[in-house]
């Protein structure tokens, strides 16, 4: 009889231990999800900002790319790099410099694709500067382009090249901004993932 009793109770006490060893489990892994009001605060921060470089796609006035990065940093820096850490905004940083690099790229290869000489990419070069000056986010889309057409004209191209020139001008800056909604969606769906997956 003692040992009926013996073997329930050990039964009954092992079934129980378990049954608490799940339940802190669960409770534990769910308080390791929830964030905290100042981590909410931290995201919501973190997000605006990303989302103005995501607009500074579309306004080239505001920097894109490297806002995205810097609200990846901002999440990470007042999360002591739990989620977020130095791997990942190291990758980000590769990604975002890289970023900076085709979009310049990929204005110089449209304008020569279309048949744009060494004027036309100075040009295009003097026609940013002059544009962003003079017409803010709009001279800083259309300036290269006009830079270019107006220097292939002072460097003997024909009207009708010339033009050709800024239209590749425009191609390549369009074909860049393109590249960066790609990379700036790609790394927020990355920054979302490291946080909540």
């Amino acid at each position: 009889m003692l040992a009926y009793y013996s073997k329930n109770f050990t039964l009954i006490y092992t079934q129980s231990y378990q049954t608490g060893r799940r339940y802190y489990r669960d409770v534990l892994a769910k308080e390791a999800h929830t964030m905290g009001i100042g981590e909410i605060m931290v995201f919501t921060i973190s997000l605006l900002i990303m989302m103005t470089g995501l607009a500074g796609i579309i306004v080239p006035i505001i920097p894109s790319i490297p806002l995205i990065w810097l609200g990846t940093f901002f999440y990470g820096l007042f999360t002591h790099f739990e989620k977020i850490t130095w791997l990942t905004l190291a990758i980000l940083a590769v990604v975002t410099i890289a970023s900076i690099v085709f979009e310049n790229l990929a204005n110089i290869y449209g304008a020569k694709k279309f048949g744009a000489t060494r004027w036309g990419i100075f040009g295009s070069i003097i026609g940013t500067g002059v544009g962003l000056y003079l017409g803010g986010p709009v001279g800083l889309i259309l300036g290269p382009a006009i830079g270019t057409i107006v220097f292939e004209v002072v460097g003997g191209q024909s009207y009708k090249g010339a033009l050709k020139s800024g239209l590749g001008n425009f191609i390549g800056f369009l074909g860049g901004s393109l590249l960066k909604i790609i990379i700036g969606l790609s790394m927020i769906a990355f920054f979302l993932w490291k946080v909540f997956g």
